[in-house]
């Protein structure tokens, strides 16, 4: 198959096509952005909504958690947990 007869099949095919209507292409348009807005505005108020409920969280915290120097270190004690397993 050449690249000639690959582009006559091709326009063949997209005659077949169903093409929407000018109108149709205008109010599927028109669709879209209002529901892109919609989203965009709903999940808006929920990011604003968590970030919000989470800074009162942060706030309402103890101070003694808050007051950790960043120049003193802090030791870490690690155990070590063997387990046997009988066969």
């Amino acid at each position: 198959m050449g690249l000639i007869q690959y582009i006559k099949d091709t326009q063949g095919e997209l005659n077949h096509v169903a093409w929407p209507t000018r109108v149709q292409t205008i109010i599927f348009t028109v669709l879209v952005i209002i529901l892109s807005a919609f989203i965009s505005l709903y999940l808006g108020l929920f990011d604003y909504l968590f970030t919000t409920g989470l800074g009162e969280v942060v706030e309402r915290l103890p101070q003694a958690a808050q007051e950790i120097p960043f120049d003193q270190s802090i030791e870490i004690s690690t155990t070590t947990i063997s387990t046997t397993t009988e066969q």
